[in-house]
């Protein structure tokens, strides 16, 4: 079991590694062993994930998941298959706990007093001004 949260833990049988051979440097090394892992992850399919949790999931990994839901993450940094393979899981349990994560109810709020107020007295002095322009009330011609 791979602990997430102290209420998710991942089942290791869900997830699925295929290895194939990285690109980039390395010499000889990278064109003779099959070191970068593919990380698949059945994320609609997995018992572990509340339902919430799988939803957030998808929306935050974006183009890596499949149409049919599956979550493809691929490490190819370093020389190792078992560097790659715990950088890949390192990647997966990150993504989840961002998944896990409530987002914040946002409540909206009025403008402050003091927003208010000055509002009002730039109207009044905006106000005094066009009424300055008008004819005096008592000159009539």
């Amino acid at each position: 079991m791979i602990e997430i949260t102290h209420r998710i833990a991942l089942d290791e049988r869900e997830i699925r590694f295929d290895f194939v051979r990285a690109s980039g440097p390395g010499g000889q090394n990278v064109n003779k062993l099959s070191s970068a892992v593919q990380l698949r992850f059945d994320v609609p399919g997995s018992a572990s994930l509340p339902e919430d949790v799988r939803r957030r999931l998808i929306a935050l990994a974006g183009r890596r998941v499949s149409a049919s839901g599956i979550l493809r993450i691929e490490a190819r940094r370093h020389r190792t298959q078992e560097a790659n393979r715990r950088e890949a899981v390192a990647r997966l349990v990150e993504l989840v706990q961002r998944a896990a994560e409530r987002p914040r109810v946002r409540r909206r709020t009025g403008p402050p007093a003091a927003s208010r107020l000055r509002r009002l007295a730039a109207k009044r002095r905006r106000g005094e001004t066009k009424q300055a322009r008008s004819r005096p009330k008592g000159a009539d011609d």
